[in-house]
């Protein structure tokens, strides 16, 4: 049984293809990168993993469970978990607030144990403090734990949001051009916790990147779309020199490397 795996996928917006026959296969315990020039089709492919768009074709299983039978709200409930590429945070909020949002769908309380703060609202409470002061511990978020995100820097609201997607407890982690807007320290440092994430909480990841440095220091296979087409794929090394990747990055005439 694959962990996940994608089949066949297609999807258009009008006459425009912007899938077409996809295969992919992830192995749990993979960091799985998909990359392509911009309009190759890899946030149209996260946006049908999570249920934003309903393919033309295809099948889409994580566990050997259809998740295009299921809607967008139910994929979190799945184990599924993303960031986007434009952060999408409540600006007005603090950076615990926006994390703990992360596990509101784990409360299982009425309106009226909610007003009169029962015992079982209050385990729940302090469970999901625990769970979200571990993250922030976890991503050295701890000098801005009170901070609105507004006040915040691109790079630690990313962050943040990264956060808020842990909050869930995924066992599959989407991450949108993670490194997207970073400085190097701060690319450098999301390297770290895409190491620590896969290997001490067990997540498998798969990410949108264009940086191909991140991509190469990261990822353990690669996809490369071209024109919602696969052109390549396998080990990072094998795809960065493959002709056609190249070719779709840098154009006919020149054979560097990407």
């Amino acid at each position: 049984m694959a962990y996940f795996k994608i089949t066949d996928l297609t999807k258009r917006f009008g006459g425009v293809l912007a899938l077409e026959g996809v295969d992919m296969e992830v192995e749990k315990g993979q960091v799985y990168a998909i990359i392509g020039p911009n309009g190759a089709g890899k946030t149209t492919l996260f946006n049908c993993v999570s249920r934003v768009y309903s393919p033309d074709e295809g099948a889409i299983l994580f566990k050997d469970k259809d998740l295009l039978k299921l809607r967008p709200h139910q994929i979190a409930r799945q184990g599924i978990a993303r960031t986007f590429q434009n952060i999408e945070l409540f600006t007005n909020a603090t950076v615990l607030d926006n994390i703990f949002l992360g596990r509101y769908m784990y409360k299982k309380s009425s309106v009226l144990s909610e007003a009169f703060f029962t015992p079982w609202v209050k385990d729940q409470e302090l469970k999901a403090r625990r769970k979200v002061e571990e993250i922030i511990d976890f991503l050295d978020l701890q000098a801005y734990r009170d901070e609105r995100i507004s006040s915040l820097s691109f790079g630690i609201q990313k962050i943040v949001e990264l956060g808020r997607a842990l909050a869930l407890d995924p066992e599959l982690l989407l991450l949108d051009e993670p490194s997207s807007g970073l400085n190097p320290e701060e690319s450098q440092d999301l390297c770290f916790w895409i190491e620590d994430i896969k290997e001490d909480l067990g997540i498998t990841i798969m990410l949108v990147e264009h940086d191909m440095r991140f991509v190469m220091q990261v990822s353990d296979a690669i996809t490369a779309l071209d024109f919602g087409r696969v052109i390549a794929q396998g080990h990072p090394r094998e795809v960065q020199g493959d002709p056609e990747v190249i070719k779709a990055y840098l154009g006919e005439e020149n054979g560097a490397t990407p």
